[in-house]
């Protein structure tokens, strides 16, 4: 069934398209057979929110056709239905929908129900969301950012309350949550059973698709609804919107655009396929917008009020080949943002009015990740002038203190552990910048390692740091070691407080930033 002709089998089956209703949606007085009704299998999702807009998702269990209410109050005494949206295979049973006009709405509740096709009876139950819109004038604004979930492994063990801390940053009731990359591990296949080092167990709920390295869409697929089983995951997302980016482990760990697997675990060696079907599989099953005038742009903006406004990055699909990283001229070899990239983010910044630039990327700035005898992010463990990769990022910190844009604070994760990081000129080989900070979180739920080593040519220096004792790594969850981190803007003052937490919401670290005034 294709998507119209199901939409028109709905419509005649009875679906509603009241424009503004009242809270009661009429539960069906005839029982039905359970096996009748679609269901919404993986919870509901918001996301890329703005002041007027913003991103609704669930999933059924078969083709069907989503019903979707929003409301400024969460018992629906008042509601608008919007249009419906078909769910069918071709989308991995995803139903994506973007809500707008809502300007002028402080808070978003939306209702999906899933209709089988003609039978306006066989309704799904109702999945509740909200969400919080931006702020147009002042006012204080939290979020959370952590990545890497379910890598080196360790999945949903329900015997230990499945990824808990995913419950741990809901409870601190965010504006919105900024998933820093790695959201699965494609590449990473689970085992039921592994034991622990103190005699236990850990036990992971598995499914097909973790068995193996995902290749088709449908494996990638899989990847991304295997998160979802977890009620943690679903409860954080019901209740807080999502700004989503992608990192290697959506695809294969490392990966870059051109390149060709050696790995006998992979039938498909060329990479550029498996990262087109492992792209549509991160879009589907997340709630990311993409541009009509720019369908394959990842890259993004969204400001949250006067204060503060969130870029973010996509360092993945631009760059050039990983290599020994030492290249003495720019290149596309040596892009690691892309040039289309990197010139939209040099006029969003200039554009921005916020106080604070929160930048969003998916890899740190100074720590060395190798990547067997080349390296995977933009350090090359050369102390000296910048060679590679880091000719880009010069390009950028040039430019950022040249056109005198203030308070840019670097949000990263990947390198599973936290840390805080000072960079400035008066301890780097490159002077040409304004001093800056990053902060690194995670992983969500992963194995803990670390910590990494700082490259000294943009003078990094840790302020704190919390990793796995010498000696141990792939720590599982259990451990203790897993992190995110907390910010919070004051509406009033304008100051930034970055705290560093665990799983169990214990503050490890904190900074507080002053804005610097033009």
């Amino acid at each position: 069934m294709k998507r119209r002709d199901l939409l028109t089998t709905g419509l005649k089956g009875g679906l509603g398209l009241a424009g503004l209703g009242t809270g009661i949606i009429g539960a069906p007085a005839i029982v039905l057979a359970e096996g009748r009704r679609p269901e919404a299998v993986s919870g509901v999702m918001s996301g890329d929110v703005l002041t007027d807009r913003a991103m609704l998702w669930s999933r059924a269990d078969r083709p069907a056709i989503m019903q979707v209410d929003i409301s400024k109050t969460p018992d629906f005494a008042q509601f608008r239905r919007l249009p419906p949206v078909a769910v069918l295979p071709e989308t991995g049973l995803v139903g994506k929908l973007d809500a707008t006009g809502l300007a002028g709405w402080d808070h978003l509740y939306y209702r999906v129900r899933f209709q089988s096709p003609g039978d306006h009876r066989a309704l799904s139950a109702p999945v509740t969301g909200s969400l919080p819109l931006p702020p147009t004038s002042a006012r204080n604004v939290r979020f959370v950012w952590s990545g890497d979930v379910a890598g080196q492994g360790w999945g949903i063990d329900e015997s230990r309350g499945g990824m808990t801390i995913f419950e741990t940053m809901r409870k601190t009731r965010p504006d919105f949550f900024l998933h820093s990359g790695d959201t699965v591990y494609a590449d990473g296949p689970m085992e039921e059973r592994v034991a622990l080092e103190d005699g236990s167990v850990w036990q992971n709920v598995v499914t097909p698709a973790k068995q193996k390295v995902a290749e088709t869409l449908e494996e990638y697929r899989g990847q991304h609804a295997y998160n979802l089983l977890d009620a943690n995951v679903r409860a954080l997302y019901a209740d807080v919107p999502m700004l989503a980016q992608w990192d290697d482990h959506e695809t294969v760990n490392n990966w870059y655009p051109g390149e060709l697997l050696d790995d006998d675990r992979y039938r498909e060696k060329n990479v550029s396929l498996l990262s087109a079907r492992a792209r549509q599989a991160f879009v589907e099953f997340t709630p990311t917008r993409l541009s009509s005038s720019a369908p394959d742009r990842l890259y993004r903006r969204f400001p949250y009020g006067p204060g503060l406004e969130v870029f973010m990055l996509d360092m993945r699909s631009y760059r050039g080949p990983n290599s020994a990283n030492v290249q003495t001229s720019s290149s596309p070899a040596t892009d690691f943002l892309g040039k289309t990239q990197f010139d939209w983010l040099k006029q969003a910044l200039l554009d921005s009015s916020a106080t604070w630039k929160i930048i969003a990327a998916d890899m740190p700035v100074g720590l060395v990740v190798a990547d067997g005898d080349h390296f995977e992010a933009v350090a090359n463990r050369y102390d000296g002038a910048p060679k590679g990769r880091e000719l880009e990022l010069a390009r950028l910190l040039r430019f950022i203190r040249d056109n005198a844009i203030q308070n840019v604070v670097w949000f990263t994760a990947d390198v599973h552990y936290t840390a805080a990081h000072h960079y400035a000129p008066e301890r780097a080989a490159f002077k040409a910048f304004t001093p800056f900070w990053e902060f690194v979180s995670g992983p969500l739920h992963a194995g803990t390692f670390g910590p990494g080593e700082l490259d000294a040519t943009f003078g990094p220096k840790v302020v704190f740091q919390k990793a796995p004792p010498d000696g141990q790594k792939n720590l599982p969850p259990s451990r203790g070691y897993q992190f995110f981190g907390q910010v919070d803007l004051d509406g009033e003052s304008e100051a930034l407080t970055v705290t560093l937490k665990d799983s169990a919401g214990t503050a490890l670290h904190q900074q507080v930033l002053t804005p610097t005034r033009a």
